[in-house]
């Protein structure tokens, strides 16, 4: 065995070249022999360096690239895994290899021959001249030549008609989803938490998904389709049902009723995406704002909403925003005032700001947030001065969906949504109208807001006629059916505004 790769120059970008087997003893010498020798004496624009990660093999595959080492003479490094890691659980291995020994980049090539090694060149070096975050050698650029390499047909169209509904949900526009000739960047690679992948053949799916989600470069080039003696090793119909599993779960989970720490690329920070413009709690809060309001909006969770009052309905807008916003030092741009509190603080209905006279108090997404909702609700009553319209926002617990995933057992908390990590308390219509009437809040409006689904599916048609239904069936029975809930609501005065009022009369 070779020692492990190192550096030949500390300024030439290193590529790796990692070959992933499993039982492939036939193959694997061919494999190796087939790497172009220019790659590997390459000593101006880069250095190359090749890895063997077998995948606890059952057969001689490991002998063959030691004796391959031995007869060819090229520096080879073997690694072995105890225990086999399965297909995506062996990439995981191979990129982690990759980012801690420096590499710049790495070329994922298969040990059964079924891609050619003689293209590599092609992937990789958009990755050496950054162009790229990702190149993936694509058998579906040049369709004909697929089933003239060999693709069976029923391979074929299968991975046609999974890449046109995987481009449908994902917005992209890829020639193929499933090949597995690929080539990274690693300081890609270190921004996508591919640890929680899948460790089967969809791996491949969910790294993509987390590629485009972070908006990062990809690039195809159209590659040879060979299909020979080499061990499939694939489920087709449960790599589909798989691939597109995963696909549909991580458009979900941008709406908080599933979530996955594979799609959680800012863990620990929590980000609200702009509802302007169409029905949401954002939408429903503008229709009940005055304009030439004076606003405070307690939160601050969405400051184009602030940015829309001000230059759209000539607002005034003063916003009081929790230590732990993850864009608080941003926020200045956007409210006329601002000022960073402990939302939880007992020193908060004194603040000076709640003293003010306001026309409409936001409260968004807030109340479900707070450890002590009555207790809090009670003090912005007996702290604000005047009679403001508050408008409130909170997600609906009893929305179907929620109740179909407790019947299943699931409680699936997520970064954002019904059950947000940072939720504390959760309500329905009647818990919410309880806390109110409780803490003396009087109820004016109250509607179901129905889920973003601009959000989720970026398509207006359809993003449109699911909106549309779900309005319909909010207005039969919007406890079931509503996603959030929204109330305008004031308060009544308390006991000294009464005593007061009673003195002066």
């Amino acid at each position: 065995m070779a020692s492990p790769p190192k550096p030949k120059s500390a300024e030439l970008p290193r590529l790796l070249i990692l070959i992933l087997t499993y039982n492939a003893q036939q193959h694997i010498q061919s494999v190796l022999s087939r790497i172009p020798e220019a790659v590997l004496k390459e000593k101006e624009r880069y250095q190359a360096d090749i890895v063997v990660l077998d995948d606890a093999s059952h057969d001689d595959t490991t002998g063959k690239v030691t004796a391959f080492m031995e007869h060819h003479g090229r520096p080879v490094y073997l690694l072995k895994n105890l225990q086999n890691q399965g297909y995506g659980g062996n990439q995981k291995i191979g990129y982690h290899y990759a980012i801690e020994e420096g590499y710049d980049a790495v070329l994922m090539l298969h040990g059964d021959g079924q891609y050619a090694p003689e293209e590599m060149e092609r992937l990789f070096l958009p990755l050496i001249e950054n162009k790229a975050d990702a190149v993936f050698g694509s058998r579906m650029l040049c369709k004909e030549d697929a089933l003239k390499g060999g693709m069976p047909r029923y391979k074929y169209w299968g991975n046609r008609i999974l890449t046109h509904l995987q481009n449908w949900l994902m917005r992209a526009e890829l020639s193929e989803f499933h090949s597995g000739y690929r080539a990274y960047r690693t300081d890609a690679l270190r921004h996508l938490p591919f640890i929680y992948n899948s460790n089967d053949f969809d791996f491949d799916t969910d790294i993509i998904i987390q590629l485009l989600d972070q908006d990062q470069r990809i690039i195809e080039v159209p590659i040879p389709t060979h299909y020979g003696e080499e061990t499939c090793h694939v489920n087709g119909v449960k790599y589909a049902l798989q691939i597109l599993r995963s696909t549909m779960l991580s458009r979900i989970q941008r709406y908080g009723i599933y979530y996955s720490p594979k799609f959680d690329y800012e863990p620990g920070i929590i980000r609200y995406t702009p509802k302007l413009t169409f029905p949401s709690s954002h939408f429903f809060a503008m229709k009940h704002i005055p304009d030439g309001s004076i606003v405070l909006d307690i939160g601050c969770h969405c400051p184009k909403l602030a940015e829309f009052l001000r230059d759209e309905k000539s607002c005034t807008v003063h916003g009081l925003a929790d230590f732990t916003h993850p864009d608080a030092a941003a926020l200045n741009n956007s409210y006329s005032r601002l000022e960073i509190v402990n939302m939880d603080s007992t020193d908060l209905p004194t603040h000076h700001f709640l003293k003010q006279d306001y026309d409409v108090i936001l409260l968004l997404d807030i109340l479900e947030k707070r450890e002590h909702p009555e207790q809090w609700m009670k003090h912005l009553r007996h702290a604000v001065s005047n009679y403001p319209s508050f408008i409130l926002t909170v997600g609906n617990i009893a929305f179907l969906p929620v109740r179909l995933s407790f019947l299943l057992g699931a409680f699936n908390y997520g970064k954002r949504g019904i059950l947000g990590f940072g939720h504390k308390r959760l309500f329905t219509f009647y818990t919410l109208r309880r806390l109110l009437k409780a803490e003396k809040y009087d109820i004016i409006t109250e509607a179901g807001i129905p889920v973003p689904w601009p959000l989720v599916f970026r398509q207006q048609f359809l993003s449109s006629l699911l909106l549309k239904i779900q309005q319909f069936f909010i207005r039969l029975r919007r406890t079931l059916f509503a996603f959030q809930i929204g109330m305008v609501i004031t308060r009544a005065p308390t006991l000294a505004e009464r005593l007061e009022e009673a003195k002066k009369s």
